[in-house]
């Protein structure tokens, strides 16, 4: 075993994560569908699964196989905006197309249009298919995390430092080859944070509108707050995909099980969690109601989209009009740290965005909702998972600053919420 910092509580502690995780996507069905949803307050007992319907079936295995390569396959032949990575420790830059938003348009476009528009395409065999979907969802992911951890034996392969322990467990999960690649150009990891897991989620959330749709023949406001909210996410994402290439995601982690079930279990069919309880428990909301969750969710990505666009405003030009008049402090690394403006209000401002936007995500469940925990599980899991992320964001930037962190953090001293934490 190599001498380095273990994150995730140790170096064996990953190989339990890998277990759990998969029973815990599994879990929110077996704990919450139509035939009833455990609540904490009055106490409920576990529903199970929903009778009739397989855990795995090798349709769904064929439609998540089949999914990801129409996506990977138009990823391929559309055109794209040619991007340059950041400078990785080999001092090479790697090129990227980026062309989510031309994925999206087609898939989600046609989606809608086939289903609501013309009637032809029925999305709710997705809903009525959703648990053998997940567990075909978690073997592919799983199945790829395995295939890159393989092929990063192979020679010529730059590895994460984080991943290249030698404790087998350790390094399968965090990933061990920092950028795998396939056809040459191809990222992987880039391509599944946010081509098929990311599009598939707006979709599964499409598919639960239907759902409701074809029951009640309107679907309610509660549903379309959740569909747009979340919808509104993954666009800012997938127009906004050249920033990704700054993040830690795809600097400095390695592709492995954390990133591979990530972005293509966990992230679709945990986070369509609200949707999917809706289309069972469909809601109707007051107008107060609306708008005090349109208020929250406006709250939440001003902050977000707001810190995040002046992080990279400034990082690609700091002379520019819109953050020049901001102050910053040099490091010794020859680059500035920002402490005004959203960065001087906080180290990790843009989390509380992030968690402000997963609240809204899930008010529209209700308090019946909040009774059930499940649907409120993307807003627990998000907090928890943002506390993790500022600590390990914290560490990086320690050991890649030094000093100049101490002097940056005596400056901006709160982590997340200004004067609370």
């Amino acid at each position: 075993m190599k001498q380095q910092d273990f994150e995730f509580f140790g170096p064996y502690v990953p190989g339990l994560i890998t277990i759990v995780l998969p029973l815990v996507v599994l879990g929110l069905s077996y704990a919450c569908n139509a035939q009833g949803c455990v609540q904490l307050s009055p106490w409920s007992p576990l529903p199970g699964f929903p009778p009739g319907q397989p855990i795995y079936t090798g349709e769904a295995m064929l439609a998540v196989t089949g999914w990801f390569g129409l996506v990977l396959l138009l990823h391929l032949l559309l055109p794209g905006q040619p991007a340059c990575g950041v400078q990785l420790p080999n001092k090479q830059r790697l090129n990227y197309k980026l062309n989510a938003m031309s994925v999206f348009a087609i898939t989600y476009g046609t989606a809608a249009a086939l289903s609501f528009g013309l009637g032809v395409l029925d999305l709710s065999w997705v809903t009525r298919n959703f648990i053998p979907l997940t567990t075909a969802a978690i073997i592919f992911s799983s199945a790829l995390a395995v295939a890159v951890y393989a092929a990063s034996f192979l020679p010529n392969r730059l590895l994460s430092p984080h991943g290249n322990s030698g404790v087998f467990v350790y390094d399968f999960w965090m990933g061990r080859e920092l950028n795998p690649r396939a056809f040459r150009t191809l990222d992987i990891k880039e391509f599944c944070e946010l081509y098929p897991g990311m599009i598939g989620w707006g979709l599964l959330n499409l598919a639960f509108a239907y759902q409701q749709y074809k029951q009640l023949g309107t679907v309610t406001n509660a549903m379309l707050l959740v569909n747009g909210f979340e919808l509104w996410y993954i666009l800012d994402a997938l127009l906004n995909e050249a920033a990704i290439l700054t993040t830690m995601d795809i600097t400095t982690d390695g592709f492995g099980f954390m990133l591979a079930f990530g972005d293509l279990a966990w992230v679709p069919f945990t986070f369509c969690t609200q949707a999917r309880y809706l289309a069972d428990y469909p809601r109707q909301l007051s107008l107060p109601a609306l708008l005090g969750i349109l208020a929250v969710q406006a709250l939440g990505y001003c902050i977000f989209r707001g810190a995040n666009s002046q992080k990279n405003a400034f990082r690609r030009d700091p002379n520019h009009p819109s953050v020049r008049q901001l102050k910053s402090m040099p490091t010794e690394r020859g680059t500035r740290l920002l402490i005004s403006g959203w960065w001087g209000a906080a180290r990790h401002i843009n989390y509380l965005g992030d968690r402000v936007m997963g609240l809204a995500w899930c008010l529209p469940c209700g308090l019946s909702g909040l009774a059930a925990v499940v649907p409120y599980f993307y807003c627990i899991y998000f907090a928890s998972l943002l506390l993790h992320r500022e600590r390990r964001d914290e560490a990086a930037c320690r050991a890649k600053y030094g000093a100049d962190w101490d002097r940056y953090c005596a400056l901006v001293p709160w982590r997340i919420i200004p004067y609370v934490y």
